[in-house]
């Protein structure tokens, strides 16, 4: 293939925002696919499912794409995968439990018998055509996480996926810097880095910090102990169990993701349960409430999830007492804060130990690095360019900025769009053109069926409410028949608003009165100056402008 050929990165999700995360990389006629993530709706998604990224660019190239690559077997790296893969169904590669998870994911869709699932291990190294992907152990607070070392005709890529440095984890090794080191004196192209911890000075802590947290917790506790933390870390539940176990407790497992996963980790050898300690959730009143552990999910104060569900008495086998105590092992993701805070304020009511800050006790660390390990991978690697990804704009921003105090000039490191073309060849990168890139919305079963214009809508109607006027007109002339109907929804107490009611039914009927059209048979616009009339009645008498819907009835 000739020299002149680019190596371009194309981020497809991930950078200014928190979630999807999706980059391609092409060269030539082949495209790899690093991640493929979802991310939470937001208050501006009324009704909104899932998020995923806008894959139009993959649909247009689907013949060149040789496989998907997966960092760990977080949502935001992998929760897109079933809606891809209906469209896009390539091998995918990833070690044994982020597959196993996705396996789990993928029979929810019926797609298990499709899907072309590859296992690897820390060390191997995957031949997709000119790509050659190696896989490099990291740190994260989920099991099995991997670091990538793309190796292209133009040089070696580094992509860290989310990851931190643990001297001591859970499970397995620290990560391997001694590789990292190694790929720096072959000579790094481009390293591509986490972003989400770079505003936080020093080094993130151990996980097993947390583990002597719930130590000093359980001792002498005599209340029933309550802890939400995310269901994919499985090294937390791992410590929780073990917490348990030696305080002669039982542990329950409430939450559908959460007891999807510890299913997984426990089959495939990632987690150690001793026996006779896991009950089913049914039974945790027949022991003590000294003698019981309620792992659950809801540390995000999700509106569905067990916590919340018990914090609002919603949830058919738990019920929270003054004998309570609920560990929320978890900072809340940007934007939750609200969520979780409305938690613990109806836990506090019901009478309930709360701890809910890791300022309270150290019950929650972080799976993302801070600014001391971001500069040591960078002084491992000494990358030609860097690239900050996974985060939003003010994290990349402060990356770049990272990056200059380690020597890589600003002109060699980018921040970049999601959708922007990043051209590299042996000695040279720069921002060449874009792709379409962007959010596709979920909402049930419909995958982009729901735009800005049904957002738009929703927003309204939520905000002031709906007015349908019903008119019954007269096939022959045009006349009303009998009075306008007027129904509202979300906008009036229509029992004490009977003035206001019959003064629309006026605004209508004049309207109607009024049309010029109505003997054409020019219904629209009938509607529209009925629509408008009413509208404007209804701004000058209440400042509201709910959504007004005139529908005619021709007899």
């Amino acid at each position: 293939m000739a020299k002149k050929t680019k190596l371009k990165m194309i981020p497809l999700g991930g950078l200014h925002e928190i979630g999807k995360n999706m980059t391609v990389f092409e060269y030539g006629n082949n495209i790899i696919l690093v991640d493929c993530g979802s991310a939470f709706p937001d208050e501006e998604m009324p009704g909104i499912d899932l998020v995923i990224p806008d894959i139009t660019y993959l649909r247009k190239n689907k013949e060149k794409i040789r496989g998907i690559v997966l960092t760990h077997g977080h949502e935001d790296h992998i929760g897109a995968l079933p809606y891809v893969l209906q469209e896009i169904n390539v091998p995918i590669y990833g070690t044994r439990l982020t597959l196993g998870i996705v396996e789990h994911k993928l029979k929810e869709f019926h797609l298990q018998d499709i899907a072309q699932l590859r296992v690897v291990s820390p060390g191997d190294r995957v031949h997709l055509e000119c790509f050659v992907v190696e896989f490099i152990r990291s740190n994260h607070s989920i099991a099995d996480a991997v670091a990538l070392a793309i190796h292209t005709p133009v040089g070696i890529v580094i992509h860290t996926g989310d990851f931190k440095i643990d001297t001591t984890p859970i499970q397995g090794e620290m990560i391997d810097l001694t590789r990292l080191g190694e790929l720096g004196k072959e000579g790094v192209l481009a390293l591509c880095m986490d972003s989400t911890n770079v505003e936080r000075a020093g080094y993130t802590m151990s996980e097993r910090t947390v583990g002597m947290s719930f130590r000093d917790i359980f001792k002498d506790c005599e209340k029933r102990i309550i802890i939400a933390t995310f269901a994919s870390n499985i090294h937390r539940v791992q410590q929780i169990i073990d917490a348990a176990a030696r305080n002669k407790r039982k542990v329950a497992i409430s939450g559908r993701s959460m007891i999807n996963v510890i299913s997984v980790a426990n089959e495939l050898g990632y987690i150690n349960i001793p026996s006779n300690v896991l009950i089913d959730l049914e039974e945790i009143n027949r022991y003590p409430a000294n003698k019981v552990v309620l792992i659950t999910t809801g540390s995000q104060g999700e509106e569905m999830s067990a916590l919340t569900r018990m914090a609002f008495s919603d949830h058919k086998k738990v019920e929270i007492t003054a004998k309570d105590l609920v560990v929320i092992s978890a900072n809340p993701i940007p934007g939750n804060e609200k969520l979780i805070s409305r938690v613990v304020n109806e836990l506090f009511k019901k009478g309930a130990e709360v701890i809910y800050e890791s300022s309270l006790a150290e019950v929650h660390v972080s799976g993302h690095a801070c600014q001391e390990e971001l500069k040591l991978i960078m002084a491992l690697t000494k990358p030609q360019f860097f690239v900050p990804v996974h985060g939003e704009y003010r994290h990349l921003c402060i990356h770049k900025e990272l990056s200059e105090l380690m020597g890589i000039s600003p002109q060699d490191s980018f921040i970049m769009d999601n959708g922007k073309v990043l051209e590299f060849s042996f000695d040279s990168a720069k921002i060449n053109g874009s792709v379409p890139a962007g959010k596709v919305l979920v909402d049930g079963l419909g995958v982009g069926d729901v735009g800005n214009i049904v957002l738009r809508d929703r927003k309204h109607l939520a905000q002031d409410g709906l007015i349908v006027a019903v008119i019954s007109l007269s096939g022959d002339n045009g006349e009303l028949i009998q009075e306008p109907d007027i129904i509202t929804r979300g906008f009036v107490y229509v029992r004490e608003s009977e003035d206001l009611m019959e003064q629309m039914r006026d605004v209508v009927c004049d309207a109607v009165f009024h049309s010029v059209n109505k003997k054409a048979r020019d219904w629209n616009s009938l509607k529209s100056s009925v629509k408008n009339q009413l509208g404007q009645f209804i701004y000058d008498t209440t400042k509201r402008s709910p959504m007004i819907l005139p529908v005619i009835v021709e007899i």
